[in-house]
Formats: structure tokens, C-alpha cells, sequence
């Protein structure tokens, strides 16, 4: 029974891990530009770790022939708390914030105006007032690189950041709240109903079978998974060498095709394609449901074929119909499809869900919380109750700086909406590294027009976006799905919960104040923010644009969300009738999201193996070629924590994986 227990140490050590490589993240990421210890939803440094930790239970199992030091299930949960609190030291949460309430302060002058536009209406609270604090976070304390970490971290100002820091505290602890309470109610039904696969927790479940069975060294020794971990190894050794030494020819790993494609006729919008080879992706792709991996690559080639398509029949739609958008990869009107479609996506999970939620609520109205599922942390009912009183908080809490309550539910809603979808997507589809295409209120604002919120209200409602709600590509949301199925089963999963709730209060101290101290020692002048400080400038230029210039609805975007709307009902119409449909929705709502951009070759050479592994040599040959996929995927991950292992040494670092 010890294998299907959550212990105490596996909690300790997964907290002690994750807050490590919270303290380690800026450093590594935004100073030395290194390889990202994060970087997606299945986070390089936890694997790494965890990989290492699998191999050394291994070994002192066999030395000491008793109970295991860990089992398969003490690495799980322990990966688990590094994988949940990985992120928030960087595109989670904190690799944009210092910027984020420092930008209106610091790059105010009198060209952007932004002292007479902005300046009145920054919320009291949220932004730092000490100047000269504001001033030494870009240019850094005089004398800071001589300093050690613990002088540096005494002459912070915290005078300065204790009371917005303490504020948007209250706003992401309830953010968290809501997200770790939506991923417990609708945990039943993904994981127990409807029996989800989860692609990317595959290898690590492999991993730990394989030790709790004492067969790890056969899994690590089987020939197929050493061919692909070969692969894998001797490729990003090669490219690694002549990444540091010029002089060695590389192995291509990308091929520009767009030149090959014409720029005008029916294949013009396949001029900027790209062909990236990616052996873990390829990997994940092969361990991903066929039908949801060949509607990666089909619906992203269809999305290039409709801009040839467009252009044939004479529509030439010029990107300034955009107007002006959040989204943080928006380059042209067509890609706004994704509005519509990911509101039609999102009522489609609810009525999935619709007879557990109804009994849900009836349970929670009469207080009949009966025993958690053998998905869930707590009741369904006690996490409903959560939702809306951490839901109530969060309205309230933006309330008090100014924000409408009909406005502050409707934008509540949007938010955690878009981030439920793409939790959906990167859970069902494996995606590791994933990116939204329009922002949650570029909809709301194409259709009702800027002039529903007020001046204060598109303010805050802009910087609230920005804080967790645009850049998902480390979101919490889908790593806690991810950790419910870990805990599928288990016991003692009260202990589980708290040590979720423990390690994420104390990942945001620790990232709060690992950024602080590498801003205050070295500067953001002096490290690799280009990308941050760009982002973050663009949203309060956007947001000064429509308070000059209120935008009303945009007809464009609305025509085309309401087509991507009658599309996707379309393809789930199809998809829930008939079983012979080929392609699952899910890749629509992919289709221009930039991730796919890189990731949709690979998803086709994964897919492609699938599918002539199932025909030519059904469910048998498909289980032992797996492993070979799976060590495509090891390869990658043990070259880049290797190679992040050399950047933090070299100052420079060869990426094996897209950041």
C-alpha cells in the first residue's frame, strides 16, 4: 500500500526542489539568458531532476534491499510540486511584473505622454511611488554587482515594493484559489468520466512503473528507447559543439520552406512556413490520441491554405482592420477566428459536464459534500463553494480600485474561460509549449467597443490581462490538471493539497524576491528583457490609444469570430455524431496560435509513426515502439539540462528546446 500513499518526504523534497529552482529562475533566464529552467508544461528543469532522482532510488533500493527511499509515486507527487510552482518564476507570473509596474513610471515622457494620459489613472496601490526605488531597479544599486546576494537582498527598498507587492499578492493568491478549485470540479470529469488522455505524463508514469516493478534498468537499457534517446543525444551534442565552436558544421534542424511557396495565388500564405525538427515534440505527438495530433498539422496547414484561399477570391483584408488588440500573436483579421471558436469550445465543456455540475450544485445548495472523487483533492461541492467565494473576492478586490462589478464578473469570467480551454487543449493534446492567438477581451472588445469600460476600468483591466491571463505558456491551470491526475487514487490527498497551496504561497515570496534581487543587482538595463520590456510598453501604448481614440465594434472581427464560431459548433456537430470523423475539434483552436507555428512538423512526423505503427502492426507493435518515442523525448530533455548546466558556466547556452 506504501506505492499508492502521498508522503510527507516526497512533499518536503518536491517543495524544497521547486522553491530552488523559483530562487535560481530569473538568473539563469533573464541575466545569463540561459536555457529556460521552465519554459512550458512540461518543465525542463523538474524532468531533469526528477530523472536523476528516479535513477538514485533505483540504486539505493538495490544497495539496501528495503524499503524503497522513494517509490514510483513519491517521484510522481514530487515532480508534480516542481512542475506546479516552476512557472511562477517566470512567464506564470513574475517575468514581466517588476516591468509591468514600473513601465507607466519609467518610460513616461513628454513625447508618449503618458505622464498626462496614464498617470491619473494608475491605481493607487498597485504601482511603486518611490522614484529613486523605481530608478535602481533599471539601473541597479551603485555597487550592486560586488555585492553578495545577502547584502543586495538587505539594500532593497522594500519600503517601496512591500505595499504593491502585498496587493497583487491578494490578487494572485485568489486568482489561484479559483484555478485550483475550477481544476478540482471539472477533474471528474475529465479524468473519471470521460477517461482524458494525458499525453505529456506518459514518460514520467513509465518512469515510475518501471521502479516501483524494479525493472528500471531494463526500461533504460531497452533498445528501442536507447535508439531514440541516440537520436536525440547525438544530435544536440553535435549541434551543441558547434554552437560553442562555429568551426564544426551543424545538423539543420529547421528548413525555411516559405520560398518555395509563391506570394500570390492560392498557396501565398504559406511564404513564411517553417519545418522545425524537435525530437521530444515528436515524441509527444507519437504518445498523443492520432486523431487529435493529425488535427495539429491539418488545421494549421488549412489556416495557411485559407490566406490563399482569401486572396484568390479578392479579399485582401489589411492588417490595420485589426484595430487595436491585446493578443499577443494577432497579425491579421482572419486569425480572429479563434474568438468565436473558443466561446463555442467552452460551452461544449459545460454541457459535457452538465450532469455532474448540476448535481454538484444541487449538493452544495443542500451542504451535502460527501467524499471526494478519486480525482479530486476535495468535494466537488466544497471546491464550488470555493470558486464563488474566491470568484467574490477577486470582483471585490478590483471593486475597490475602481472597477464596475458587472464589469469586473463579465471580465472574471472571460479570463478564466480562455484559460479552461487552454488548459483543455494542452491536456487532451500534449502541447507543451503552447500560446494563446487573441487575448480573452480582444473579443469583448471588437464587440461592444472600448467605450463599455471606462477610462480606469480598460486600465486596469489591460494590466490584470497582462499579469496572468495572456501569456500562457507556464499558466497554472493545466498543471494542476496534470497533478489532479497524478493524484488519481491515491491517499492522504489532503496532504497532497496542502503541499500544492504550501509550495505556491512560498514560490511567489521566493520569485518575488529572487527577481528583486537580480533586478537591484545587476539591472534590467543591463539584462535580456528586450522581449518583456517590449510587451509590456505595447500594452499601455494600446491602452493610451483607445483613450484618445475610443474604438467602437469592429466588423471585421466580429464577422470573423462569428464564423469561427459556426465553424467549430460544425466540427463538434460532426465530431459527437459521427465515429467515423477523422479530425477533433481541438485543432481549430490551434490553428494560428503561434506554438503551432513551430511544433505542427513535428506533430506530423509523430502523428505519421502513429499511424503506420497502428496499421501496419496494431496495439503490440505500438506499446514497444512507444519507447523509442519516449526516449526521443528523454534525450532532449537530459541534453537540456546539460547544456543549462554549461550556460549558467559558458554565460551562453545552446537551446534544444523553443523558448
Amino acid at each position: 500500500m506504501t506505492g499508492h500513499i502521498v508522503r510527507l518526504r516526497a512533499v518536503l523534497t518536491g517543495l524544497v526542489l521547486g522553491l530552488g529552482i523559483c530562487a535560481v529562475t530569473p538568473l539563469n533566464n533573464l541575466y545569463y539568458g540561459a536555457t529556460p529552467l521552465g519554459g512550458g508544461h512540461f518543465p525542463l528543469a523538474p524532468f531533469f531532476l526528477m530523472v536523476w532522482l528516479t535513477i538514485l532510488a533505483a540504486i539505493l533500493t538495490k544497495l539496501f534491499r528495503g524499503t524503497p527511499v522513494f517509490t514510483g509515486t513519491d517521484l510522481l507527487i514530487c515532480w508534480m510540486l516542481m512542475v506546479v510552482v516552476s512557472g511562477v518564476a517566470h512567464t506564470g507570473l513574475v517575468r514581466t511584473f517588476c516591468i509591468t509596474l514600473t513601465a507607466p513610471l519609467h518610460f513616461a515622457t513628454e513625447g508618449n505622454q503618458w505622464k498626462t494620459v496614464l498617470a491619473p489613472l494608475l491605481p493607487k496601490g498597485w504601482y511603486p511611488t518611490d522614484m529613486a526605488a523605481v530608478e535602481a531597479l533599471y539601473n541597479g544599486l551603485n555597487g550592486g554587482y560586488a555585492m553578495s546576494w545577502r547584502q543586495v537582498l538587505a539594500a532593497i527598498p522594500w519600503k517601496a515594493w512591500i505595499g504593491p507587492m502585498a496587493t497583487w499578492a491578494i490578487f494572485v493568491g485568489l486568482c489561484y484559489a479559483v484555478m485550483l478549485c475550477l481544476a478540482n470540479l471539472f477533474a471528474r470529469q475529465w479524468i473519471s468520466n470521460e477517461h482524458m488522455n494525458f499525453p505529456l505524463l506518459r514518460l514520467p508514469e513509465l518512469m515510475t512503473q518501471a521502479l516501483d516493478t524494479k525493472g528500471l534498468g531494463a526500461f533504460l537499457t531497452d533498445r528501442y528507447l536507447l535508439c531514440g534517446l541516440f537520436v536525440s543525444v547525438a544530435l544536440h551534442t553535435i549541434n551543441g559543439i558547434a554552437f560553442y565552436n562555429p568551426s564544426v558544421p551543424q545538423i539543420p534542424t529547421l528548413l525555411l520552406a516559405g520560398p518555395y511557396f509563391p506570394k500570390t495565388g492560392l498557396f501565398s500564405g504559406f511564404t513564411k512556413l517553417k519545418l522545425y525538427f524537435y525530437p521530444a515534440f515528436i515524441g509527444f505527438a507519437y504518445l498523443t490520441a492520432r486523431q487529435i495530433s493529425l488535427s495539429f498539422w491539418a488545421f494549421f496547414l488549412l489556416g495557411g491554405l485559407g490566406y490563399g484561399i482569401l486572396s484568390v477570391l479578392g479579399q485582401q483584408i489589411p492588417s490595420s482592420a485589426l484595430g487595436v488588440t491585446f493578443g499577443p500573436t494577432l497579425t491579421t483579421p482572419e486569425e480572429t477566428m479563434t474568438i468565436g471558436a473558443y466561446g463555442v469550445f467552452f460551452l461544449f465543456l459545460i454541457w459535457l459536464a452538465r450532469h455532474q455540475l448540476l448535481e454538484t450544485a444541487r449538493r452544495a445548495v443542500t451542504g451535502r459534500f460527501g467524499q471526494p472523487d478519486a480525482a479530486e483533492w476535495m468535494s466537488a461541492p466544497a471546491s464550488l463553494w470555493g470558486l464563488v467565494l474566491a470568484g467574490a473576492g477577486l470582483v471585490a478586490w478590483s471593486g475597490a480600485f475602481g472597477l464596475p462589478l458587472g464589469d469586473a464578473i463579465l471580465l472574471f469570467a472571460l479570463f478564466f474561460m480562455v484559460m479552461l480551454v487552454a488548459s483543455r487543449i494542452v491536456c487532451q493534446g500534449g502541447i507543451a509549449y503552447f500560446t494563446l492567438t487573441a487575448a480573452p477581451t480582444d473579443g469583448l472588445l471588437a464587440f461592444c467597443g472600448s467605450g463599455m469600460l471606462s477610462r480606469l476600468g480598460l486600465l486596469m483591466t489591460a494590466v490584470m490581462q497582462k499579469m496572468l491571463f495572456v501569456d500562457l505558456r507556464e499558466s497554472l491551470l493545466p498543471s494542476l490538471f496534470h497533478a489532479a491526475k497524478v493524484g488519481e487514487g491515491k491517499q492522504r490527498k489532503k496532504l497532497y493539497l496542502a503541499g500544492i497551496i504550501m509550495a505556491l504561497v512560498a514560490a511567489v515570496v521566493v520569485s518575488f524576491s529572487a527577481m528583486l534581487a537580480v533586478c537591484y543587482k545587476y539591472g534590467l538595463k543591463d539584462m535580456q528583457v528586450d522581449w518583456e520590456t517590449q510587451s509590456v510598453t505595447t500594452v499601455y501604448e494600446n491602452v493610451q490609444r483607445l483613450i484618445e481614440a475610443p474604438a467602437g465594434p469592429n466588423g471585421w472581427i466580429i464577422g470573423f469570430a462569428v464564423a469561427g464560431a459556426a465553424i467549430m459548433f460544425g466540427l463538434l456537430l460532426a465530431f459527437q455524431r459521427f465515429y467515423w470523423w477523422p479530425i477533433h475539434p481541438i485543432g481549430f483552436l490551434t490553428m494560428y496560435s503561434s506554438a503551432m507555428r513551430i511544433l505542427w512538423f513535428s506533430f506530423f512526423l509523430g502523428w505519421l509513426c502513429n499511424q503506420l505503427t497502428i496499421r501496419y502492426g496494431g496495439v503490440a507493435l505500438f506499446k514497444r515502439v512507444r519507447l523509442l518515442f519516449v526516449g526521443l523525448i528523454l534525450g532532449d530533455f537530459l541534453m537540456g539540462g546539460i547544456y543549462a548546466i554549461i550556460g549558467l558556466w559558458a554565460g551562453q547556452s545552446y537551446l534544444v528546446l523553443p523558448n
